[in-house]
């Protein structure tokens, strides 16, 4: 596998600041730098500010090998412009002059960054975002193909595992029920399923979920590691794994047994037995009706694309049956006679 190689670009002033009135605490490059060793190779590291106003800092970035890139402040001028389009500037130079630097990192959450980001994605490099929650402006992450939050990184200690906004002090809540959780993993595992020509492995699975949120992190949800989540998932019956095929990456799939959905067929042919009464019972409005008995009933949750998805499978399995008519284009479905 190519060495992924990675031009690392910090707008300073946005993170320092943030860290100090978002967080409450100095600000720290190691966990960044510690995030960043397991997804490559750093050859360029250089950090934008009037260092003039970070004295204190200098000597923690220099000890991590950044190069200084000194914006002073003019009377008159504005300093913030003024480093922001040298950030951009070098970035885009660097990918024109370095085609080995395959992925960017821009250390920032400021929302004027978000052409910059485009532009390199268009350049084909890989970018990833590295912002905090409170200050990051919401346009910036789904312009990434990564976004890491810096308060999430293994080694940023918070004050009492909160954050500070405005001199108020707010639990850290995690994105998603874990529920919810269960079934983005069943839903993008299906999806890719459904399109891939081969087997698909975790860090395809991976890849997939930060395409659709850019900010996913398994450490939201208490896990260190894809593969952690995974792992919790195949113990409790949602997905199972094969590691036989490609030492570290197994891959990915659904039980033999089916996706845990036995209680959903159940309700499904409970609803079209109490349905039945000499008329067909029409696809449409039948998922309505399951709600009514279980309002949190959703086929997504089981990996499947859509409610026409799930109740096929139900008749693979001999739960229900169905019919198509051509003259409505419409199916209906009935128990088992």
């Amino acid at each position: 596998m190519e060495e992924v190689r990675i031009g690392l670009f910090i707008d300073y002033e946005n993170l320092a600041i943030g860290a100090r009135e978002d967080l409450g605490i100095t600000f720290d490059f190691r966990p960044i730098a510690d995030a960043l060793a397991e997804r490559g190779r750093v050859v360029v590291r250089k950090a934008y500010a009037d260092w003039s106003y970070y004295k204190n800092d200098r000597q923690m970035l220099v000890d991590n090998h950044i190069e200084l890139i000194e914006i002073p402040q003019r009377k008159g001028a504005v300093r913030k412009n003024a480093a922001d389009i040298k950030m951009a500037v070098d970035a885009v130079e660097l990918a024109f002059e370095r085609d080995y630097v395959t992925t960017f990192v821009i250390c920032t959450g400021d929302s004027d960054f978000s052409p910059l980001v485009h532009k390199l994605r268009e350049l084909n490099k890989q970018v990833i975002g590295v912002g905090l929650k409170a200050s990051t402006s919401k346009l910036l992450p789904p312009a990434c193909d990564e976004f890491l939050f810096y308060e999430n990184l293994d080694g940023v200690d918070l004050p009492q595992a909160k954050v500070i906004r405005r001199g108020k002090s707010e639990p850290v809540q995690p994105v998603m029920h874990p529920e919810g959780l269960d079934r983005l993993i069943t839903q993008t595992l299906s999806g890719l399923q459904r399109s891939a020509d081969d087997v698909v492995h975790i860090s395809q699975l991976k890849r997939a979920l930060l395409r659709k949120d850019s900010t996913f992190s398994e450490s939201d949800y208490g896990f260190r590691s894809i593969s952690e989540l995974l792992r919790n998932l195949a113990e409790r019956g949602k997905v199972h794994l094969d590691a036989s095929s490609r030492r570290g990456d197994p891959v990915v799939s659904f039980p033999e047994e089916g996706r845990g959905e036995g209680d959903a067929f159940k309700l499904l042919a409970a609803t079209v037995g109490a349905m039945e009464s000499g008329d067909p019972v029409l696809l449409s409005g039948l998922k309505d009706e399951m709600r009514k008995v279980d309002a949190t009933f959703s086929e997504k949750q089981y990996g499947y694309g859509g409610f026409l998805q799930f109740v096929k499978a139900a008749n693979v399995q001999g739960i229900v049956e169905m019919d198509f008519h051509e003259a409505s284009g419409a199916y209906s479905v009935r128990l088992p006679r």
